[in-house]
């Protein structure tokens, strides 16, 4: 049996589909980062109180962010709503965070912000999130929901 040109070249073709699959995880992954964007200094306090009370293992503080019906909707898990719930959900979290936000807006008494984080400032972008924002009848922005999830890309 003769093999024609056009059936070595898919042979070939499949040949280099494979072996780039079974490659793909031990490539480097390119990311392409959105740059950051200078919050006002309200949402700020939000992502710094977060990284603050993260970085101290501080589930109190952490929930205190929160308001009273917010929600924690984090990757794998069921959602958490109310801060005693969230308190308990991060008694055992934290440690090295920094955060930045890629777009934010706002108009009256919500807001959101959307980011990215990482363990330490500068370093490469380990996930993402989106907070929502409720301004409470003292005038202070609370996170009502808070999801996140990993960069990491998953196998299909």
């Amino acid at each position: 049996m003769r093999v024609t040109g056009f059936e070595k070249m898919h042979k070939i073709s499949m040949s280099l589909v494979l072996i780039c699959s079974l490659a793909q995880p031990l490539l480097p992954q390119i990311r392409v980062t959105e740059p950051d964007i200078r919050l006002p200094a309200e949402f700020q306090r939000v992502l710094q109180d977060y990284e603050a009370a993260w970085q101290k293992h501080d589930a109190h503080a952490l929930a205190q962010l929160f308001a009273r019906d917010g929600y924690v909707l984090a990757p794998g898990e069921a959602p958490v709503k109310g801060r005693e719930a969230i308190k308990r959900a991060y008694a055992n979290a934290g440690g090295p965070l920094s955060l930045r936000a890629i777009a934010f807006d706002s108009e009256g008494k919500l807001a959101y912000i959307l980011g990215s984080f990482t363990r330490r400032k500068g370093e490469a972008d380990l996930g993402k999130f989106t907070l929502i924002l409720r301004k409470d009848t003292h005038g202070s922005w609370l996170i009502v929901s808070d999801m996140d999830n990993s960069i990491r890309q998953l196998p299909r």
